[in-house]
Formats: structure tokens, sequence, C-alpha cells
């Protein structure tokens, strides 16, 4: 598949992503990818953030592929038995957060955990940092199982966020366009 032909759905987590931030980036140089906006990027709300995201995929003219960073990649989690069946071709995940952990970020919705483990309808990839601080490798190795998603050690990359130096992320664009061509 080419970018070309599908939308690719951005899906940011919390505080959004700023100009800098990889998925910004995408968003600038992909022709076919738009973010998908949340009422409240400071406050999330699961259901709110859900609901958006199905609202997304449904007005999309053509298959998705989602794309989700941090607080996204549990809102997909969490919207994906609501998604038309067959119209999210795949999911490109990267920083899984463990809202299960007490001392989560306390703004975000205490909804979000527990962290769905019914394997995702669609082919995934999550890609996951040794050192992230918001979650063990080993828990975002465990996830990825339990959804069916192909795991990517990233190795040493923090959040793999703009605050550990992932802004461009060559390295990131250049797994995702090889996930498109595999679907």
């Amino acid at each position: 598949m080419k970018t070309s032909d599908c939308d690719i759905l951005i899906v940011p987590g919390y505080e959004n992503s700023g100009p800098d931030h990889w998925q910004s980036r995408w968003e600038r140089q992909l022709s076919s990818a738009w973010r998908v906006e949340q009422e409240n990027w400071d406050a999330p709300d699961k259901d709110a953030w859900v609901e958006r995201i199905a609202q997304d995929v449904k007005r999309a003219r053509k298959p998705i592929v989602l794309v989700g960073h941090s607080l996204g990649v549990l809102a997909i989690a969490h919207a994906a038995p609501r998604l038309e069946p067959g119209k999210v071709q795949g999911a490109f995940l990267v920083g899984l957060p463990d809202a299960e952990r007490p001392e989560f970020v306390p703004a975000i919705d205490r909804a979000f955990a527990p962290i769905p483990r019914d394997p995702l309808p669609f082919p995934s990839v999550l890609v996951a940092s040794r050192t992230d601080p918001f979650c063990d490798y080993g828990k975002a190795e465990d996830i990825a199982y339990a959804w069916g998603s192909a795991f990517v050690d990233a190795g040493d990359a923090g959040h793999l966020n703009t605050a550990s130096g992932y802004g461009p992320w060559p390295e990131g664009l250049m797994r995702f366009a090889g996930f498109l061509k595999r679907l």
C-alpha cells in the first residue's frame, strides 16, 4: 500500500504532538495524513477520544492506517472494537503508556485503564523503547503479543517524542513505509 492509497490518521497523545514532533512532521509531509483532533488535549476523556477516532474513521473515504503515539495508542486500542470492520487496514503504534501504573498522569482519565488485551482487528506494529519513562519494556512487549502486534525494539529511545530527541525520526518513517508496503 502507498500513502496515496489510504487516509493516514495521526492520533497524538496527552497534550497533543507539537510542531517538531515526528507525528506533526509526518502529517505535513504525507498528503493523505490528517490529525484526529480532540476537544481537550490537556484533560483527556477516554470516551470522548474513542468517539472522535470512531467518527474520523467513519468519515474517511479511503482505507485507513492509524498512527498513534503515547495515549493515542491506548485510545486506538479502546476504539478498535467500535471501528467499522475492514475499514482500518493497519495501525502503527509508538510509545505505549502504562495507564495501569498507580502513579500514572493524574490529569488523564483513569478509564484508559485497564489496557485492552483483546487482539486488534487489523494488522499492527508496536514500537517500544527500553528506556520509556511511561512504560516498562516488558509490559509493552506483553501488550504487543496480546494485541497480535509485531513488536519493535527501539533501543534506548525514551518516550520516542521531541523531548527524547525524536523530532524528524527518519528511522520511524522508514519503518512505517515498510509496514505500509506489507499491507
